[in-house]
């Protein structure tokens, strides 16, 4: 027959800190659970560091802005001489 003092001596060394450890994991995942469904599954950053996300490429027009215009005018207007 084990004493009573055994069985104090295993819960307070063994049972308790276990269970203090497991509660404060069980808080701090559920807290991450909750930080990433509202707020960090929606920054891209994070999407992409995960992959959740394929980048997509959006193909860059040929005259994109004001100096290409500028130069195909230019080109357009004194041809370059060929040999």
């Amino acid at each position: 027959m084990e004493s009573p003092w055994l069985l104090e001596y295993l819960f307070f060394f063994l049972i308790r800190p276990l269970l203090a450890i497991s509660f404060v994991v069980c808080f701090i995942a559920l807290w991450w659970f909750l930080a990433w469904k509202l707020v960090l599954s929606h920054v891209p950053l994070v999407q992409e560091i995960f992959g959740l996300r394929k980048k997509t490429i959006i193909p860059k027009p040929e005259s994109r802005g004001r100096i290409s215009k500028f130069y195909k005018s230019i080109t357009s207007q004194n041809p370059v001489p060929q040999w």
